[in-house]
């Protein structure tokens, strides 16, 4: 019997929790419905809230147990858990010694899924080399089915009946995702490893542990590091996979490494005990930024053999860049507005800044993650021409920039009270040939749903202007 089959048929009859009715458990529900499991949706939001999704899920035959006490009396037989709600909760531990399974639609995909899977996680850069990564394996291979998806994209969990072994699966991994993972990808990479999520993880040591769940488990073969992060360079002595290192400022040892990545007079090029491949030139990226070179090294190591340098090349004299990633909104008034919706973190906006050969105007601040914001106070002092500063993380922005040695009166600080504020507060503040981007370095939660929302919203009052 195929590994589809068992699981059918042992799960057939039984009764599932889903905890968190969100973007990747709503089709898990129709999923186990399908396949003759009773379902209970749970949900700290209140019906209200739900609106007529919960509706939807009651016509279905779904059981809903909402709002705060979503937790309480879960006698069900698995539990499919939302990326965001921690395993350790009591209710979810109390379950686990009744005999209840705690699982994830991440973790089942892996059980599941027949094919390759090439796994990207990181601190910064990894939705853009994940889409590296789907684009380099896609092009060279127009035979075959290569999905996308995870922490991006569309869960994959209800496509398994059509995966083939001969396919290919590009995930994008988040810490929460990783945090209780049991198996690993074929193919895995960590693009860097900086503080994050420390409003979640207990501590940096918990936050990189997830990461490395990444390797850590049953089924990773290749693993890409960066070499210039002292957290991933050391990652290498925990594995006995097939390691490459990537780096954006030197050539790596070959050593504990089968093969290094980096740039050689102009060129990204691959190297390994046989010698030395010319893989890609730095001027056929389209994609602004330093951080982008790495990305596409990153990818380059991840999907080698996989890819050809011609569609490597392709790829990168074509790709203009992910939505929410130092993206170009629109010029008004000879003032170019960007939109980096994404950067949740000091290094993102670092990186964002650094992109730009000119001093910019930027927009900081949103949801506190309970991250340092000391590193970046340099970056802004270097590369930043006016900072307007919104959100629950303003002060703490604030109070580093001006207690860095690097600051000298520049970049001229403004307070904005709303996020509207602050995008009026940048189109005032700027004159023609400014750039303005928004850069939060900080999540969205206080204000928005998600990054996306923020980003969406940014642009839509740029194009009010």
């Amino acid at each position: 019997m195929s590994k589809l089959t068992d699981f059918y048929t042992s799960i057939g009859g039984k009764h599932a929790a889903v905890v968190g009715i969100g973007i990747s458990n709503t089709p898990l529900i129709d999923f186990l419905l399908a396949h003759n499991v009773r379902v209970t949706a749970r949900d700290i939001k209140t019906r209200e809230k739900l609106g007529e999704l919960a509706d939807a899920l009651e016509a279905k035959g779904v059981k809903l147990v909402l709002g705060e006490g979503y937790l309480e009396n879960m006698d069900e037989d698995i539990i499919f858990k939302a990326p965001g709600i921690r395993c350790d909760l009591p209710q979810f531990v109390s379950a686990v010694e009744r005999g209840a399974i705690l699982t994830s639609e991440m973790e089942l995909f892996f059980e599941l899924c027949p094919c390759k899977i090439f796994g990207v996680t990181g601190s910064d850069g990894k939705t853009t080399t994940t889409t590296l990564t789907h684009l380099l394996i896609a092009s060279a291979n127009k035979d075959r089915t290569v999905r996308v998806g995870g922490n991006i994209g569309k869960p994959l969990l209800p496509e398994i009946e059509s995966i083939q072994p001969g396919d290919f699966a590009v995930l994008e991994l988040s810490s929460f995702q990783l945090h209780t993972m049991k198996r690993s990808p074929f193919a895995s990479a960590i693009t860097n490893v900086t503080p994050n999520h420390l409003n979640w993880h207990t501590d940096m040591e918990e936050y990189t542990l997830s990461k490395e769940n990444i390797f850590l488990h049953p089924g990773n073969q290749r693993l890409v590091l960066n070499w210039d992060n002292t957290l991933t360079r050391s990652m290498a002595d925990r594995t006995d996979a097939e390691i490459t290192f990537f780096s954006g400022s030197c050539r790596p040892p070959l050593g504990r490494a089968s093969a290094v990545v980096y740039e050689r007079d102009g060129v990204i090029v691959r190297e390994t005990a046989e010698g030395i491949v010319e893989v890609l030139p730095v001027s056929d990226i389209i994609l602004p930024g330093r951080h982008n070179v790495e990305n596409y090294m990153t990818a380059i190591a991840l999907t080698w053999g996989y890819t050809t340098v011609e569609c490597i090349r392709d790829v990168a004299s074509h790709f203009g860049g992910v939505e929410h990633r130092a993206e170009f909104v629109r010029e008004v008034g000879g003032v170019k507005y960007y939109n980096s919706s994404i950067d949740s973190s000091p290094t993102r906006t670092e990186a964002a800044l650094r992109a730009f050969k000119q001093k910019v105007i930027v927009i900081c601040g949103g949801y506190d993650k309970h991250i340092p914001y000391e590193p970046l106070a340099k970056p802004l002092c270097e590369c930043a021409k006016t900072v307007v500063l919104v959100g629950a993380t303003a002060p703490k922005i604030k109070d580093v920039l001006l207690a860095s040695p690097d600051y000298h009166g520049s970049p001229a600080i403004i307070d904005a009270h709303t996020f509207e504020g602050a995008v009026t507060a940048a189109r005032d503040a700027a004159e023609s040939g400014d750039i303005v981007i928004l850069s939060p370095a900080s999540a969205s939660f206080d204000l928005f749903k998600n990054f996306e929302e923020r980003g969406n919203y940014f642009k839509e009052l740029v194009r009010k202007f």
